[in-house]
């Protein structure tokens, strides 16, 4: 099954608003990733000390179907943080064809941030923004198949 879920992205505060987020909706982490944790990425500065804290990757299930994720943004990686424009749209698919036609058709006439690709987290994913101006990720999680 095909899942929506929101991704929030936050200038350095990612941590304190999920502890916030947590208290709310209760539950634990289903995963909390550092910068500092990556391996280094071919094509990518290595992360400065001041971003190797910060959230790389955050999720909070809220529901059965529904994950809260996020994580902060990396000067690094070149992505800033708009408020008001900081959250994207992740899709999670059943396969990594439909990873693909997902990704290729909303992208069209968008802007490819990330192509589809293997990751070191096990997944198949990739980032753009659409010809809309929406935000949008696509996961095909290889590691369950």
């Amino acid at each position: 099954m095909t899942t929506v879920n929101v991704y929030l992205n936050f200038n350095g505060n990612c941590e304190e608003a999920f502890n916030f987020y947590k208290s709310v909706f209760g539950g634990e982490f289903s995963y909390l990733g550092r910068f500092g944790d990556m391996p280094p990425v071919e094509g990518f500065p290595p992360v400065p000390d001041n971003e190797k804290n910060m959230i790389m990757h955050v999720g909070l299930p809220i529901s059965t179907e529904t994950i809260l994720m996020g994580s902060d943004s990396s000067d690094a990686f070149g992505h800033t943080t708009t408020v008001g424009d900081n959250f994207s749209i992740s899709v999670n698919t059943d396969s990594k064809d439909e990873a693909d036609r997902l990704f290729n058709q909303l992208s069209s006439g968008g802007n490819v941030i990330m192509p589809m690709n293997e990751t070191f987290w096990g997944a198949y994913y990739g980032m753009f923004t659409d010809k809309f101006g929406i935000n949008w990720m696509i996961n095909f999680d290889v590691r369950q198949n």
